[in-house]
Protein backbone atom coordinates (compact mmCIF):
# COMPACT_ATOMS: atom_id res chain seq x y z
CA UNK A 1 0.00 0.00 0.00
CA UNK A 2 1.41 3.40 -1.10
CA UNK A 3 1.14 6.14 1.51
CA UNK A 4 1.31 10.05 0.36
CA UNK A 5 1.20 13.00 3.07
CA UNK A 6 0.65 15.77 1.35
CA UNK A 7 1.58 18.06 3.81
CA UNK A 8 5.54 16.76 3.35
CA UNK A 9 5.11 19.34 0.45
CA UNK A 10 4.51 23.43 0.33
CA UNK A 11 1.49 24.30 -1.02
CA UNK A 12 -1.74 26.15 -0.08
CA UNK A 13 -3.34 22.87 1.30
CA UNK A 14 -1.24 23.83 4.53
CA UNK A 15 -3.37 27.06 4.98
CA UNK A 16 -6.46 25.27 5.02
CA UNK A 17 -5.05 22.38 7.33
CA UNK A 18 -3.83 25.25 9.91
CA UNK A 19 -7.73 27.12 9.64
CA UNK A 20 -9.33 23.63 10.40
CA UNK A 21 -6.87 23.25 13.41
CA UNK A 22 -7.04 26.67 15.14
CA UNK A 23 -9.24 26.69 18.21
CA UNK A 24 -10.59 30.05 17.44
CA UNK A 25 -11.25 29.73 13.81
CA UNK A 26 -13.33 26.21 14.90
CA UNK A 27 -16.05 28.56 16.10
CA UNK A 28 -17.12 29.49 12.67
CA UNK A 29 -19.20 26.50 11.45
CA UNK A 30 -19.36 27.12 7.75
CA UNK A 31 -15.59 28.11 7.44
CA UNK A 32 -14.64 24.73 8.97
CA UNK A 33 -17.02 23.06 6.57
CA UNK A 34 -15.27 25.47 3.60
CA UNK A 35 -12.36 24.20 4.55
CA UNK A 36 -12.17 21.04 4.79
CA UNK A 37 -14.26 20.97 1.33
CA UNK A 38 -11.29 22.92 0.07
CA UNK A 39 -8.49 20.38 1.32
CA UNK A 40 -10.49 17.78 -0.56
CA UNK A 41 -10.51 19.77 -3.62
CA UNK A 42 -6.61 19.87 -3.48
CA UNK A 43 -6.45 16.45 -2.67
CA UNK A 44 -8.68 15.71 -5.42
CA UNK A 45 -6.35 17.25 -8.30
CA UNK A 46 -3.09 15.69 -6.50
CA UNK A 47 -5.15 12.08 -6.85
CA UNK A 48 -5.83 12.93 -10.40
CA UNK A 49 -2.08 13.13 -11.25
CA UNK A 50 -2.38 9.10 -10.63
CA UNK A 51 -5.34 8.25 -12.82
CA UNK A 52 -5.29 7.37 -16.37
CA UNK A 53 -6.18 9.39 -19.12
CA UNK A 54 -7.46 9.27 -22.82
CA UNK A 55 -6.99 11.17 -26.30
CA UNK A 56 -9.89 13.04 -27.36
CA UNK A 57 -10.83 15.89 -29.97
CA UNK A 58 -12.64 19.02 -28.81
CA UNK A 59 -14.11 21.32 -31.62
CA UNK A 60 -13.23 25.05 -30.32
CA UNK A 61 -14.82 28.06 -32.68
CA UNK A 62 -11.82 27.91 -34.54
CA UNK A 63 -10.50 24.63 -34.77
CA UNK A 64 -10.24 21.07 -33.75
CA UNK A 65 -7.51 20.07 -30.60
CA UNK A 66 -6.80 17.05 -28.92
CA UNK A 67 -7.16 17.01 -25.16
CA UNK A 68 -5.87 14.10 -22.93
CA UNK A 69 -9.21 13.72 -20.43
CA UNK A 70 -9.66 11.22 -17.48
CA UNK A 71 -10.47 7.47 -18.44
CA UNK A 72 -10.77 6.13 -15.34
CA UNK A 73 -14.94 5.23 -14.39
CA UNK A 74 -14.98 6.78 -10.80
CA UNK A 75 -16.85 6.01 -7.67
CA UNK A 76 -16.59 8.50 -4.74
CA UNK A 77 -17.61 7.29 -1.54
CA UNK A 78 -17.92 8.56 2.06
CA UNK A 79 -18.85 7.74 5.58
CA UNK A 80 -21.25 9.28 6.79
CA UNK A 81 -22.19 12.30 8.71
CA UNK A 82 -18.50 13.91 9.14
CA UNK A 83 -16.93 12.43 5.54
CA UNK A 84 -19.63 14.70 3.73
CA UNK A 85 -18.06 17.98 2.91
CA UNK A 86 -14.53 16.31 2.17
CA UNK A 87 -16.66 14.36 -0.25
CA UNK A 88 -18.33 17.62 -1.83
CA UNK A 89 -14.71 18.75 -2.26
CA UNK A 90 -13.54 15.89 -4.64
CA UNK A 91 -16.91 15.84 -6.22
CA UNK A 92 -16.48 19.90 -6.71
CA UNK A 93 -13.35 18.22 -8.93
CA UNK A 94 -14.65 14.60 -10.26
CA UNK A 95 -18.23 16.08 -10.61
CA UNK A 96 -18.88 13.39 -12.91
CA UNK A 97 -18.03 10.76 -10.64
CA UNK A 98 -20.73 7.78 -9.22
CA UNK A 99 -21.44 8.02 -5.41
CA UNK A 100 -21.41 5.57 -2.50
CA UNK A 101 -22.56 6.61 1.00
CA UNK A 102 -22.28 4.35 4.11
CA UNK A 103 -23.01 4.53 7.99
CA UNK A 104 -20.67 3.93 10.46
CA UNK A 105 -20.25 5.10 14.01
CA UNK A 106 -18.07 3.75 17.18
CA UNK A 107 -19.61 1.95 20.06
CA UNK A 108 -18.20 -0.22 23.02
CA UNK A 109 -18.57 -3.72 22.44
CA UNK A 110 -18.93 -6.13 25.35
CA UNK A 111 -15.45 -7.00 26.20
CA UNK A 112 -14.93 -2.85 26.15
CA UNK A 113 -13.24 -2.98 23.39
CA UNK A 114 -14.18 -0.12 20.32
CA UNK A 115 -15.40 -1.61 17.70
CA UNK A 116 -17.53 0.02 14.75
CA UNK A 117 -20.86 -0.31 13.32
CA UNK A 118 -21.91 0.16 9.51
CA UNK A 119 -26.24 -0.08 9.02
CA UNK A 120 -26.43 1.58 5.86
CA UNK A 121 -24.85 1.64 2.49
CA UNK A 122 -26.07 2.68 -0.56
CA UNK A 123 -23.47 2.72 -3.50
CA UNK A 124 -23.21 1.61 -7.17
CA UNK A 125 -21.12 -1.08 -8.82
CA UNK A 126 -17.56 -0.71 -8.36
CA UNK A 127 -16.46 -3.75 -10.44
CA UNK A 128 -13.92 -2.84 -12.47
CA UNK A 129 -13.91 1.10 -11.43
CA UNK A 130 -11.70 3.47 -9.42
CA UNK A 131 -12.74 3.55 -5.98
CA UNK A 132 -12.09 6.69 -3.87
CA UNK A 133 -13.37 6.49 -0.35
CA UNK A 134 -13.12 9.75 2.10
CA UNK A 135 -12.81 9.98 5.71
CA UNK A 136 -11.59 12.98 7.57
CA UNK A 137 -10.41 11.41 10.43
CA UNK A 138 -8.41 8.37 9.95
CA UNK A 139 -7.44 7.79 14.41
CA UNK A 140 -7.96 4.06 14.33
CA UNK A 141 -8.32 2.81 10.86
CA UNK A 142 -11.28 0.85 11.69
CA UNK A 143 -14.34 3.00 10.34
CA UNK A 144 -12.00 3.25 6.67
CA UNK A 145 -11.54 -0.79 7.34
CA UNK A 146 -14.96 -1.47 7.70
CA UNK A 147 -15.98 1.14 4.62
CA UNK A 148 -14.04 -0.44 2.36
CA UNK A 149 -14.54 -3.90 2.87
CA UNK A 150 -18.67 -3.17 2.67
CA UNK A 151 -18.15 -1.41 -0.83
CA UNK A 152 -16.44 -4.29 -2.21
CA UNK A 153 -19.74 -6.58 -1.91
CA UNK A 154 -20.55 -4.26 -5.26
CA UNK A 155 -17.61 -5.70 -7.03
CA UNK A 156 -13.45 -5.60 -7.39
CA UNK A 157 -12.20 -2.12 -7.88
CA UNK A 158 -9.60 -1.47 -10.53
CA UNK A 159 -7.44 0.53 -7.88
CA UNK A 160 -8.55 2.52 -4.70
CA UNK A 161 -7.57 5.67 -3.27
CA UNK A 162 -8.06 5.99 0.18
CA UNK A 163 -8.33 9.51 1.42
CA UNK A 164 -8.22 11.37 4.54
CA UNK A 165 -7.81 15.04 5.81
CA UNK A 166 -5.78 13.81 9.47
CA UNK A 167 -4.02 10.29 9.72
CA UNK A 168 -2.01 8.55 12.88
CA UNK A 169 0.89 6.28 12.05
CA UNK A 170 -1.14 3.72 14.25
CA UNK A 171 -4.09 3.96 11.96
CA UNK A 172 -1.87 3.70 9.07
CA UNK A 173 -0.38 0.25 10.07
CA UNK A 174 -3.84 -0.87 11.08
CA UNK A 175 -4.88 -0.11 7.63
CA UNK A 176 -1.69 -1.63 5.97
CA UNK A 177 -2.03 -5.35 7.74
CA UNK A 178 -5.89 -5.32 7.80
CA UNK A 179 -5.68 -5.29 3.55
CA UNK A 180 -2.74 -7.45 3.56
CA UNK A 181 -0.61 -4.51 1.90
CA UNK A 182 -2.27 -4.57 -1.07
CA UNK A 183 -0.75 -2.80 -4.05
CA UNK A 184 -3.92 -1.66 -5.58
CA UNK A 185 -4.63 0.65 -2.90
CA UNK A 186 -3.12 4.23 -2.38
CA UNK A 187 -3.38 6.07 1.50
CA UNK A 188 -3.55 9.86 0.72
CA UNK A 189 -3.42 12.16 4.11
CA UNK A 190 -3.71 15.80 4.16
CA UNK A 191 -1.01 15.49 7.41
CA UNK A 192 0.04 12.60 9.84
CA UNK A 193 -0.32 13.26 13.30
CA UNK A 194 1.70 11.20 15.85
CA UNK A 195 -0.28 10.64 18.90
CA UNK A 196 -3.62 8.17 19.36
CA UNK A 197 -4.79 9.17 23.07
CA UNK A 198 -6.78 6.79 25.33
CA UNK A 199 -10.30 8.25 24.20
CA UNK A 200 -9.09 7.36 20.31
CA UNK A 201 -8.86 11.03 19.61
CA UNK A 202 -5.84 12.02 17.60
CA UNK A 203 -3.57 14.31 18.85
CA UNK A 204 -2.90 16.96 18.02
CA UNK A 205 -5.36 16.77 15.94
CA UNK A 206 -8.25 18.84 15.25
CA UNK A 207 -10.95 17.58 17.65
CA UNK A 208 -14.12 15.67 16.70
CA UNK A 209 -14.62 16.57 12.94
CA UNK A 210 -18.55 15.55 13.00
CA UNK A 211 -19.80 17.75 15.53
CA UNK A 212 -17.48 20.47 14.28
CA UNK A 213 -18.80 20.54 11.11
CA UNK A 214 -22.56 19.91 11.80
CA UNK A 215 -22.71 20.14 16.26
CA UNK A 216 -22.97 18.20 18.88
CA UNK A 217 -24.49 14.84 18.62
CA UNK A 218 -26.41 13.38 21.01
CA UNK A 219 -24.89 9.55 23.05
CA UNK A 220 -27.35 7.23 24.20
CA UNK A 221 -25.52 6.97 27.13
CA UNK A 222 -25.82 10.75 27.76
CA UNK A 223 -29.80 10.62 27.67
Amino acid sequence: MKVINLSEHHSVLNNFLREIRDVDIQKDRLRFRRNIERIGEVMAIELSKELNYASTDVQTPLAKTTVDVISDQLVLATILRAGMPLHQGFLNIFDHADNGFLSAYRREGKDGELEIVAEYMAAPSIEGKTLIVVDPMLATGMSMEVGYLALLKHGTPRHTHLCCTIATPQAIEYIRKALNDRDDVTLWCAAIDPVLNEKKYIVPGLGDAGDLCYGQKIHLSDR
